[in-house]
């Protein structure tokens, strides 16, 4: 027999199965919001991992195409490798659980969920986030939860709560946020530029139904929940912490850690970690395995002292102070756009890739609103920007995750597609580290962009936070830009980015049990005074606005609009009208089935004559019209033009130039390109040209002849086309 509980969330049903499904996991929750299923596991390993210092806790989430009624593509037709979607839904879940975990726990734990059955108006997303929770806090495994989540829209200045589909579409705000039964715990958005007392509000409406959540998973816990197993504690013992501390002195760790260096901090630790080896190698062997251990407690424990007692940072920078910035674009020649942006020991290196629409990113995921995005932000972090060493293979899921935020925190400010119709490709290489890449990358973007000639709406630049907190929710000290020492041993990561208008992306990262509304509150107002001093300060005077035109490298877009039944006539036969044109000018192009023709190419002019082409094809030539072609045959009465595939017309010899004209093949050959003019299309459409007249009209020339004495025009048989019927030449 299996238990099913349920209550009402943002006006669907939440209902859960326990004893169902997955007996054999320490915990399971079979969870439906709405039409949605996912199935949600935690498991623990029995004994520790043995040689780490640190929680090994693997979160996972199954992207089933069954779930929409999809078979997957390729030739094995089976789901392959997770998607950016599902690694970033594992981080979100990861986030606000983790700190929950006891410490020195060391047995490794796998939250495991499965996505069944999908509701395009259920996030997904969403109830795994729920299910997680719930399945490791009715487990045996030692968690100190449950925690909830609930996401915001903002619809018509209205704040949405679980937003449908329809309404994710349309709004102005995509919000998660989780909490613990007393504080918000964690938080990622991504806004239009929503300003921070909106995101407040937004943030505690959703606290308040995630405390209703808690209370629903707390009697669900009460009734089946399991006694939490003993395990194995990790603790430095009592007896070597005591004379680490007296033998290296907490003023000689103070004065190791007080540097504005990344590596002279590390080879100082280095050298206490030398003292401590030799002193125990003899006496006290069984201590040597708790030194990295034991060295990072005692950093830790100095740094947060300095900040939170002292109000000294390890780099002697004052709280509010932000380190030492500095931008400047075109550092690379020939791409299409280039920015770097260094903060203290950080450094970002951005680069701008144009292309047309046809290379936007290709979307196969279960949310089927979104089959394809035009702008992608990639973020690389390779081993020597820290000082190590390791082969790289390729993204993993911190980078991935960094890439989606500085791609979620720019796509606000982006054009639409109407106004600056190219796919878009930003790389972020991170060429140092020491703290706030991330942001470092969305700095570094906005300069890329507008290098480029991208006209984005405004500057976007992003800021970290940090926390170091005390015995009591009043004794704290927020930090600002933090560095990566603060950042381990402190207590929070609140990045945020935005425009001076407001928020365009958040996340927040959390190593104890909850933030207060005064902190949040706190954190957002020297988030935005920093920003606006990186915009004003920093970047305005590097480059303060958009390039009016692209790089001459950069591809050069042209587009129109053609009837449909004329996309036939434009692609030809095989592709051959199409293909010939892209050869002849250098260009590539791309029909849409509405009819929208957009042509690229990097030099403008190709991208004219392309053009030009296009619409010949599309549009019936009128008599007046200019047009550039290339001479096809050659006859002794004149010379065959085509002004497009398809398209030719008769230049006769009398027509072929300003001055009078022997032969044709003293005045053009075949393969010349010719500019003529139309000036008569007979009953069946044959059109007669003039490239005399063209040259007239278009060049200037001056007529040396009069046509009308010239001889009569002949027809492709030799005879005269002007005699009058009964007489003859």
């Amino acid at each position: 027999m299996y238990k099913t509980f349920s209550m009402e969330l943002a006006g669907r049903t939440l209902s859960v199965d326990i004893g169902r499904v997955a007996a054999q996991a320490n915990g399971a929750a079979f969870m439906r919001y709405g039409d949605t299923v996912v199935l949600s596991t935690a498991t623990a390993s029995e004994k520790p991992r043995e040689g780490i210092d640190f929680f090994p806790l693997s979160v996972e989430y199954h992207e089933k195409m069954y779930s929409i009624g999809k078979i997957p593509g390729g030739f094995t037709r089976r789901e392959g490798k997770p998607s950016d979607n599902s690694i970033l839904t594992c981080r979100v879940i990861d986030r606000p659980m983790r700190p929950l975990f006891p410490k020195d726990y060391r047995n490794d734990v796998t939250l495991e969920n499965l996505v069944m059955d999908v509701d395009q108006d259920c996030a997904p997303e969403l109830v795994a986030m729920l299910g997680s929770a719930l399945a490791t806090s009715i487990s045996d495994i030692p968690f100190d939860g449950p925690t909830a989540a609930t996401q915001v829209g903002l619809v018509d200045g209205e704040l949405v709560y679980n937003p449908t589909s329809a309404q994710r579409e349309v709004s102005d705000l995509a919000l998660t946020v989780a909490s613990t039964r007393d504080k918000v715990i964690m938080i990622e958005a991504g806004a239009n530029e929503v300003d921070e007392a909106t995101m407040i509000q937004a943030i505690y409406g959703a606290h308040e139904l995630n405390g209703q959540i808690i209370e629903f998973f707390d009697k669900i816990v009460a009734e089946c929940g399991k006694e939490k197993h003993e395990y194995e504690h990790f603790d430095i013992p009592e007896d070597m912490w005591n004379d680490m501390v007296n033998f290296i002195t907490p003023e000689a760790m103070e004065e190791a850690v007080f540097t504005d260096v990344k590596q002279v901090r590390e080879e100082n630790i280095r050298g206490i970690k030398d003292r401590l080896e030799e002193r125990y190698a003899e006496e006290h062997e069984d201590w040597i395995s708790f030194i990295d251990e034991a060295v990072y407690k005692f950093q830790k424990v100095t740094v947060r002292k300095m900040i939170l007692k002292d109000h000294k940072r390890p780099d002697g920078r004052e709280v509010k102070q932000i380190r030492p910035l500095h931008a400047e674009v075109d550092v690379l020649p020939t791409v299409h756009g280039s920015g770097l942006f260094s903060r203290g020991q950080t450094q970002v290196l951005n680069v701008t890739t144009l292309a047309p629409l046809s290379e936007k990113q290709k979307l196969d995921g279960l949310d089927i609103t979104k089959t394809s995005k035009r702008y992608m932000h990639h973020y690389n972090f390779p081993s020597y920007s820290v000082g190590e060493t390791k082969p790289s293979r390729g993204p993993g899921r911190r980078e991935i995750g960094h890439g989606a935020l500085a791609e979620r925190a720019l796509v606000p400010v982006l054009p639409s597609e109407e106004e600056f119709p190219y796919a878009i490709r930003t790389v972020s290489e991170i060429l140092e580290s020491n703290g706030s890449t991330s942001q470092g990358s969305i700095c570094a973007s906005t300069l890329s962009l507008m290098a480029a000639g991208v006209p984005i709406k405004a500057p976007v630049a992003g800021i970290s936070v940090g926390l170091v907190t005390g015995d009591t929710d009043d004794d704290y000290l927020i930090l600002t830009d933090i560095q990566g020492l603060e950042d381990f041993f402190g207590d929070m990561d609140f990045k945020v980015a935005g425009t001076k208008k407001g928020i365009t992306a958040i996340q927040m990262d959390l190593k104890v049990h909850g933030l207060t509304p005064a902190i949040i509150k706190e954190a957002f107002e020297k988030t935005y005074k920093a920003r606006c001093y990186i915009l004003d300060e920093v970047m305005a005077p590097c480059i303060a606005e958009p390039r009016k035109e692209l790089s001459k490298y950069a591809p050069k877009l042209l587009s129109t609009k053609i009837d449909v039944d004329k996309i036939g006539d434009v692609i030809g036969k095989q592709g051959k009208v199409i293909q010939k044109i892209c050869a002849e000018c250098n260009c590539k192009i791309d029909v849409e089935e509405d009819g929208t023709v957009y042509i690229t190419a990097i030099d403008i002019d190709d991208a004219n004559r392309a053009l030009d082409i296009v619409n010949t094809i599309a549009n019936d030539p009128e008599i007046g019209a200019i047009y550039k072609g290339v001479v096809t045959r050659l006859m002794s009465f004149g010379a065959f033009v085509e002004i497009a595939p398809g398209k030719e017309g008769l230049v006769h010899i009398s027509k072929l130039d300003v001055k009078r004209v022997e032969k044709v093949e003293d005045c053009v050959n075949v393969g010349d390109e010719v500019i003529v003019k139309v000036t008569e299309i007979d009953d069946q459409g044959r059109l007669n040209l003039s490239r005399r007249d063209a040259l007239i009209e278009v060049e200037g020339l001056v007529p040396e002849n009069d046509i009308s004495d010239d001889r009569p025009r002949k027809d492709h048989r030799g005879f005269n086309r002007d005699r009058k019927p009964g007489r003859r030449n």
